[in-house]
């Protein structure tokens, strides 16, 4: 998914013992055991735990560079929803998530830098209230959702408007029209009805911005450019890069209404 022209500068809790209750085998909620262990690495040969959380974030993003673009890396069961981590390929969404709840992990004692307690961050981050049901509705599927969530429990903060955003007309039904392709939905179509209420939803409480396309994190390089790193779909580089200067990158999209902003608080 192209999703939110949202940024997060410079970047931008899952029960604990979710991953180990769930039904779903641990080699479906994670893949990519030498990559985790090779960024790991990375983080404590660079001290990574001593900077800020944006910078933090912003150096897992740059060290997932290079990491195949793969759809649809959310939907990993017809019936039960769980936190996963794919590092052999991500989307937009899983790309940016993971270097937020793999920065998030660093704030631990190094014993607990594990696969385990990265799916810990992750379910704080990708589900309502911090967490996950087992219920496919308990995931914040829209990034305005998301956003506002997170906001809403001190983890990220929007920016947005005080940045001079302005609101425009919105619409979130993405899913509901196209939900032959989410095969959580494909298997159980009972839950068209409480997603379209909870798109609905959505679509009320952003006070009319468009439905997001497309999400990565904004990277300050070195000369003090702000770039924009993120998972780019197969049509254009099917990888994570770093891309044009951010303002280069949105006159690329001039038909996109704009961006929405967010900065992880903790």
């Amino acid at each position: 998914m192209r999703s939110w022209k949202t940024l997060v500068p410079l970047l931008l809790i899952c029960s604990a013992t979710l991953a180990s209750e769930s039904r779903l085998p641990f080699s479906t909620l994670f893949k990519g055991q030498d990559q985790f262990n090779r960024l790991v690495a990375k983080a404590k040969a660079g001290n990574w735990k001593a900077l800020p959380i944006g910078e933090r974030t912003a150096a897992v993003g740059q060290a997932l560079v290079g990491t195949r673009y793969k759809h649809f890396t959310l939907e990993i069961d017809n019936r039960i929803e769980s936190p996963s981590v794919n590092f052999q390929g991500v989307d937009c969404w899983t790309f940016f998530e993971i270097a937020l709840g793999f920065a998030r992990m660093l704030n631990e004692p190094e014993s607990n830098w594990t696969p385990e307690r990265l799916l810990h961050y992750i379910e704080l981050d990708r589900y309502r209230g911090g967490q996950c049901t087992g219920e496919y509705l308990s995931r914040l599927h829209y990034l305005e959702d998301w956003l506002h969530d997170n906001d809403r429990r001190g983890l990220v903060e929007d920016l947005t408007r005080d940045l001079g955003g302005r609101s425009v007309p919105h619409s979130a039904r993405e899913m509901s029209t196209g939900w032959r392709h989410y095969r959580y939905l494909a298997s159980n179509r009972s839950l068209l009805g409480p997603l379209g209420r909870m798109e609905a939803n959505v679509s009320s409480q952003r006070n009319g911005l468009h439905s997001t396309a497309h999400v990565g994190l904004a990277l300050r390089k070195s000369d003090g450019v702000l770039h924009f790193m993120h998972a780019s779909s197969p049509s254009n580089y099917g990888r994570v890069i770093v891309d044009d200067e951010l303002s280069k990158y949105l006159y690329r999209y001039r038909s996109d209404s704009g961006i929405l902003v967010a900065r992880p608080l903790r």
